[in-house]
């Protein structure tokens, strides 16, 4: 209930925010307008968290108004995060519809609740500007577990037993390297508490010889200059633990990152409620 009341709030804000922030030459276009190709995309502040170490994350999102095109807007002028220092890990390729919780961003301790961080996209004469704070009805439950059942996210980990990490912010894997042309194999562990899968599970089954709960790993090209073919996108591994691997084949040289989406229900996707997912990281330069 707290994360839906959350959500409505947020979504009358996000809305607003934006409609304030648009140029005039822009508001011409509403927001929820969708339709197979032609529409832009605009940034989306889905709430903050803190991390144990008395920092917050701050989530964002995206919403490529496009039910089929897939946009790719490179890093720079047309999208950038301000202030700079914070700038490089938002996403280069949208794909189409609504995604949730895409990257976070931590920010120290002492920023305060009236600082702000800014995304901001720009289309040909379409700009779309969302500011990110530390206010206290965007806090979000991505690591503390969703309302009574306690679920919390998957943990992801590019070593096996190595260091993990949860939620939006998730945990970034050692660096790889490739050449055009030829598959770089990635592999990534998963577990979870399977509170949700479980729960879901057993739903659908009406409680008679149901699957045990299974975390659901997906792979997406987070940035780089061209297309990147996974030999697997997905595949769903047990909750108590279990490994993906999977290869990824480049058309073009230069820098990429790869994220891994680990889902902990019987949902393959992500929502508004930010607990049930977690996202990992790989930096890969091609020759």
């Amino acid at each position: 209930m707290r994360s839906q009341r959350f959500f409505a709030i947020g979504a009358v804000a996000l809305i607003a925010g934006l409609w304030l922030q648009v140029p005039i030459a822009a508001q011409g276009v509403p927001l929820g307008l969708t339709s197979a190709s032609g529409q832009g995309v605009t940034p989306a502040y889905e709430g903050w968290y803190a991390n144990p170490d008395g920092t917050f994350t701050l989530s964002f999102g995206y919403f490529n108004r496009n039910t089929d095109q897939v946009l790719e807007i490179p890093l720079g002028e047309n999208n950038s995060i301000e202030p700079a220092e914070f700038d490089g890990m938002q996403p280069t390729r949208f794909e189409a519809r609504r995604h949730w919780g895409v990257f976070g961003i931590v920010v120290p301790a002492d920023f305060g609740q009236h600082a702000t961080v800014t995304w901001t996209i720009k289309m040909g004469s379409h700009e779309y500007s969302i500011p990110a704070a530390l206010k206290t009805d965007w806090k979000i439950d991505a690591l503390e577990g969703e309302g009574a059942n306690g679920n919390t996210p998957p943990r992801l980990s590019f070593v096996e037993g190595g260091p993990d990490g949860a939620a939006p912010l998730g945990i970034v894997g050692p660096a790889l390297h490739g050449n055009v042309g030829e598959p770089v194999e990635v592999t990534v562990w998963s577990k979870d508490d399977a509170v949700a899968g479980a729960g879901l599970a057993a739903a659908f089954s009406g409680g008679r010889g149901r699957a045990p709960p299974r975390v659901t790993l997906t792979w997406f090209k987070h940035q780089g200059p061209g297309q990147v073919m996974f030999s697997q996108g997905t595949e769903r591994v047990p909750a108590e633990g279990g490994m993906m691997t999977t290869t990824a084949t480049f058309d073009a040289p230069g820098e990429y990152i790869l994220r891994v989406r680990a889902n902990d229900s019987a949902v393959a996707t992500s929502g508004h409620s930010q607990c049930c997912w977690t996202n990992g990281f790989v930096k890969v330069t091609v020759r």
